[in-house]
Parts: C-alpha cells; sequence; structure tokens
C-alpha cells in the first residue's frame, strides 16, 4: 500500500532502522523490527548507512522485512557514488520484491572519497531521483526536509526551495531531518505552507542513547541541543543509563506536544534499539499505538 494512502486514512507511527556493517548482523535487525510489531507502526524505513556502504544489507533487510512481516515497508535510495543504471537496478529489485514506497536522498559521499562531486553518470541531487523514480516507475515517493535547514543551504529560503521542489517533481510527503527544539519543527511548517508546500511533513524524533553520541549527530547535521536539555546531558555525561531516560523524557515531552499540533504522524529514529521506543509509545496515547 502506498503511503500516502495511509496518510489520508489517519495519523501515523513510524520507525526507521539502519542496516548492520556485517551480513551476520542482518537477523538481528530483522528480529528488532518484528519485536516492534507489537505496536502496529504504519510503516517502516530501513537506511542506505553512510556513504551507502551497507546498500546490499539494505535491500535484503527490506524485502526480508516485506516476505516476513505484515509490515509496510519504505525503502531508502540514496543516488551518490552510484551509476544511474545501478540505481535503476536497484529500483526494479524493490519493485520486482513488491516494495512500494521509497524515499529518494542524496546522501552522503562514502568516507575517503574525494572526488569533490558527483560524477558524470551519477544523479547529482535527489530531485533528480525523485524525477528518475516518477519517471519510470509506480512507488510511492518520500522527500527528506530540514527543519533547521540543510548544513550545505545558502539560507532557510534556498532550503524550503528545494522541500518545495521535490514536491512538485512527485514527492507524496517529507519527513524531517532530527530536531530536539519542536518550535524549528512549527517555524518549518509556517514557512513550508507560505512557500505552498501542502504535502505532509512527518516530524522525525531520535530518542537520546548517549551524550557523545548526540553531540556527534548534531554536530554532522545542524542540529540545535536546547540548553536545558543540553546541561542534563553534560551533567550526566558518564551515565548512559540516566542519559537514555533523560532521551524517552525529552522524546515523549517531543511527540505529545507533536501530536497535540496536529502533525500527520511521527518517524521514530530508533537505531535499532527497542527499549526507548518501546518505553515513549508506553508513555504516549497516541491512535492505539501503545504498548500490549
Amino acid at each position: 500500500m502506498k503511503i500516502r494512502e495511509i496518510l489520508k486514512e489517519r495519523r501515523t507511527v513510524s520507525f526507521e532502522f539502519f542496516p548492520p556493517r556485517e551480513a551476520d548482523g542482518v537477523p538481528t535487525v530483522v528480529e528488532v523490527v518484528k519485536d516492534l510489531q507489537r505496536f502496529a507502526p504504519d510503516f517502516v524505513s530501513v537506511t542506505y548507512g553512510a556513504g551507502g556502504g551497507t546498500r546490499a544489507f539494505t535491500e535484503e533487510i527490506t524485502m526480508r522485512l516485506k516476505s516476513e512481516t505484515r509490515l509496510e515497508v519504505m525503502a531508502h535510495l540514496t543516488c551518490v557514488a552510484q551509476t544511474r543504471s545501478e540505481v535503476h537496478g536497484v529500483l526494479e529489485r524493490l519493485q520486482a520484491a513488491g516494495i512500494e514506497n521509497v524515499i529518494a536522498l542524496r546522501g552522503d559521499r562514502p568516507a575517503g572519497d574525494d572526488s569533490g562531486g558527483p560524477g558524470a553518470d551519477e544523479f547529482a541531487h535527489a530531485t533528480d531521483l525523485i524525477t528518475h523514480i516518477q519517471d519510470n516507475f509506480d512507488f510511492g515517493i518520500a522527500g527528506a526536509c530540514y527543519p533547521e535547514g540543510h548544513t550545505e543551504s545558502e539560507s532557510l529560503e534556498t532550503d524550503i526551495g528545494y522541500a518545495r521542489m521535490k514536491q512538485e517533481l512527485g514527492a507524496d510527503f517529507l519527513i524531517t531531518q532530527l530536531f530536539y527544539d519542536n518550535d524549528y519543527f512549527f517555524d518549518f511548517q509556517e514557512r513550508a505552507a507560505a512557500a505552498g508546500i501542502t504535502v505532509p511533513v512527518i516530524p522525525g524524533v531520535l530518542p537520546i542513547l548517549s551524550t557523545p553520541q548526540i553531540r556527534r549527530f548534531t554536530s554532522l547535521c545542524g542540529a540545535t541541543i536546547p540548553a536545558e536539555l543540553d546541561e542534563k546531558l553534560e551533567r550526566y555525561a558518564d551515565d548512559n543509563r540516566a542519559v537514555r531516560e533523560i532521551g524517552i523524557e525529552h522524546a515523549t515531552r517531543q511527540a505529545e506536544e507533536l501530536w497535540a499540533h496536529g502533525v500527520p504522524g511521527i518517524h521514530f529514529y530508533v537505531l535499532n534499539r527497542r527499549y526507548s521506543v518501546s518505553h515513549i509509545l508506553s508513555n504516549l496515547d497516541i491512535g492505539g499505538h501503545t504498548a500490549e
């Protein structure tokens, strides 16, 4: 089922997973996803990993979830460091496996790649990939957006223009990058509406697991850690259990406020961990997505 059709029926809760670095880690990821089925997510997605280095495992997990579960599965597809024909081949395999939804992303170049940019036979931007999918396949298409602006964007106005372009080229909905201050998301909503973006925009929430990890993530993507939260993370920087509980509390409050403001769904970046998202959903009463 196309996710755009699900969004017409109800607000969604969804989970995002990432592939392991080695093949023997694939069953563990599949097991975690299957365990989290008890929360009845409306769809799940599997990332390509940094630089696309784990793309084969992404395909394997995506296809296994499609065949072994009742879940609606959305495949991540990045176009960086792949030729157009390679990208087309991935799309053909996903289509043959019955996958109906793809999130189209540019992605980051692999570590150590000093080529300086896309090759002549690569899609340069996510918008190019969306166009190719729209012209050649019948997938439901999602795109990414950035409440605080993409780190490479010249300005917030330029950034929102790219989000609008994704809609115009065929994206059915957008999912945001992580953020920890909901005001950035609400501001993005206003700017998106003013720019003519009418497709659903689903906020992405990442529960914090450790202080060093979240500092690294936010430094890479340009997300802001609110001062009060930052102080707590610093205070318990050497206590991952305490930080995990702080993360659960903060993500719960984020989700409650977002839900109260009528968002079309919430996309949880679960980092292949069941503990935090299980407790967050147990704390919430959103559309029946609570623990059994």
